[in-house]
């Protein structure tokens, strides 16, 4: 059995947890990112969120949110064979909204890296960046991943009648009633 499959099967488990835990990090840093803009009044580039106060050229680099972009889609491509039925549906959803989350990363970071900027914007700027701020956006974009992942593992986890995973560790199943010693 190769590393893929373990993935997808007695690993799945412990790999989601981590995907998890990684989603979540992002997630803090943005609320905090938000918190500073709309509760503590921080002009948007002094708001960088946690790591930014410690590392700013790390949070204003591209290659940061491109990477995180690109973890996340790997991430939910490479557990979704994990998947079955209704999860795997809502799993699938999360998906198709990373993946074009990072096509508006890869026109990030492809205008920062050429230094040539689409639509004679001053900024690297993306298709939805065009309407909405920055971090705004992010947060929208890491909800709308965010829900269908999180409906995709509950559905995972308890799945419905004659949808559960044979392979997978993940469901919670009830104990079997053990018969009453005699």
């Amino acid at each position: 059995m190769g590393l893929y499959d373990k993935l997808n099967s007695r690993w799945h488990e412990r790999a989601l947890q981590i995907l998890t835990v990684i989603v979540l990090g992002h997630w803090a840093e943005h609320l905090v990112q938000a918190y500073q803009i709309y509760v503590m009044g921080w002009p948007r580039p002094k708001a960088l969120g946690i790591l930014g106060l410690f590392y700013p050229w790390l949070i204003q680099s591209e290659a940061l949110h491109y990477g995180f972009a690109i973890v996340m889609l790997i991430g939910i491509w490479t557990l979704r064979k994990g998947f079955t039925g209704t999860a795997l549906k809502w799993w699938t959803i999360a998906l198709y909204i990373q993946f074009w989350h990072h096509i508006e990363h890869l026109l990030l970071i492809t205008q920062a890296t050429i230094h040539h900027n689409l639509f004679h914007s001053p900024v690297p700027t993306s298709i939805l960046k065009l309407v909405f701020p920055r971090v705004e956006l992010h947060l929208f974009y890491n909800a709308v991943v965010f829900i269908p992942m999180m409906i995709g593992m509950y559905y995972h986890m308890f799945p419905p009648l004659g949808e559960s995973s044979p392979n997978c560790t993940c469901e919670w199943r009830p104990k079997a009633v053990q018969p009453a010693a005699a």
